[in-house]
């Protein structure tokens, strides 16, 4: 495909499988250019593989785009041709933060003792400071904090690590969850973190690729598609990179298919009147957001319970899986006749007035027995809820919901510093 254009400038930076390049006319953004050329050990070994800098760049480019949907701060802005891609100008940290599903590698020969394919739950987390005449050392994290690193102005101090340290968490359950899906288990991964330019905001920066983790197809290591496959070679003939290429070449396919649901659910929100049409906008939005698609319905199951099941037949019938919203004032006959009489998951979410919402609530919180549908008076709640039950199955609404918890996580924790900087 043809690509626009871009006023490259000077070469800012240039690493072993990369460059990186200003874009004159656009101050704040940086071109990133990924390079034919494979390392271990730090390039003590280092061979040509025609064709690694698109194959780099696609799975980098669909793994950010994962990320960023659902809502993870990146650096990436988008693919801009086969072997590159725009970022934010970033000053990068000088850690490599690991984390860990599987023991393996040289987590091995550092803890003697410990057998390739011990579980960690939770993650093992590890920070490696990026320093090659040394060989990437091993840091604590009192060290990180005894470097005082000052990055595109802000300060890198307990804050900003344990946000980076979240994040990385946080990250590696969205793409071992996206991997899942291929029945791939995600070993371990490193990944950086960068300081933005223009906003001082620390983002997940560089890249993510087949050199940036261990991918064990049906969490079997024989069948390893990742760079490991190249480290593990007794000598590099032109047949045995023909092996490591195939890997690669798979992986950047298979990571297309992380951006595809793979089971699409469905809100159906019911009310008892159009008079609840705000309240059931609220929960339409919010399950939009989430990537999920909602239906708003009008029917009262006191004035026309026929009606009201003939609609819940309509879609327990084309094999879509739903949740259904009640959403009824007053005394709530919708959401029990729809619990009682369906084997679907029902939320009831009654829009409560002042007046009368005290002795109202009643009817949703106190059901006959047998019937299972709980009540969520947010309608935004309801819809997170909602959620909730298909990111069981569906790895993008489940991402959403993770990065959302995580960014939570982040705006009280830089609350709090601010707070703390007043009062001192």
């Amino acid at each position: 495909r043809s690509t626009p254009e871009l006023n490259i400038g000077k070469k800012l930076n240039e690493g072993k499988t990369k460059q990186i390049f200003e874009i004159v006319d656009q101050p704040g953004l940086v071109l990133v250019q990924s390079k034919d050329q494979i390392t271990a050990w730090n390039a003590v070994r280092k061979d040509q593989m025609e064709g690694k800098a698109a194959m780099a760049n696609r799975t980098t480019s669909c793994v950010f785009q994962l990320l960023q949907e659902s809502g993870i701060k990146t650096a990436f802005v988008k693919q801009h041709s086969d072997t590159a891609f725009i970022a934010a100008h970033c000053e990068m940290i000088p850690i490599e933060w690991v984390c860990r599903r599987v023991a393996t590698g040289s987590f091995l020969k550092r803890n003697p003792g410990v057998k390739e394919g011990f579980r960690f739950s939770p993650l093992k987390m590890e920070m490696f400071f990026k320093d090659d005449a040394n060989n990437d050392p091993q840091w604590s994290e009192e060290q990180l904090l005894e470097a005082k690193f000052c990055l595109a102005g802000l300060p890198i101090g307990r804050c900003e690590m344990d946000i980076m340290n979240r994040s990385t968490v946080a990250i590696f359950e969205i793409l071992e969850r996206a991997w899942a899906t291929q029945d791939c288990t995600l070993v371990d991964m490193k990944i950086e973190f960068g300081v933005n330019v223009k906003t001082q905001e620390i983002v997940l920066a560089d890249v993510i690729d087949n050199d940036s983790w261990r991918l064990w197809p049906s969490g079997d290591r024989s069948q390893q598609k990742d760079k490991q496959v190249y480290r593990d070679l007794k000598e590099v003939t032109p047949e045995a990179m023909q092996v490591v290429k195939r890997n690669f070449e798979w992986v950047a396919e298979r990571v297309k298919m992380l951006l595809e649901p793979q089971v699409s659910g469905r809100v159906v929100v019911l009310m008892g009147s159009t008079s609840d049409v705000a309240h059931c906008e609220k929960i339409k939005k919010a399950c939009v957001s989430y990537g999920i698609s909602c239906t708003l319905r009008v029917t009262s199951a006191h004035k026309g319970p026929d009606e009201t099941l003939r609609i819940k037949a309509e879609y327990e019938g084309d094999g879509v899986p739903t949740v259904f919203v009640a959403v009824a004032g007053r005394s709530n006959g919708l959401g029990p006749v729809m619990s009682g009489n369906s084997a679907y998951p029902v939320i009831n979410c009654p829009p409560l007035t002042p007046d009368w919402g005290a002795q109202d609530v009643w009817s949703s919180l106190r059901m006959p027995s047998g019937l299972g549908c709980s009540t969520i008076l947010s309608p935004e709640a309801a819809a997170q809820f909602a959620a909730q039950i298909f990111g069981l199955t569906n790895h993008l609404v489940w991402s959403k919901l993770r990065a959302s918890m995580l960014n939570t996580w982040v705006s009280l924790k830089q609350a709090d510093q601010k707070l703390q900087a007043c009062s001192l």
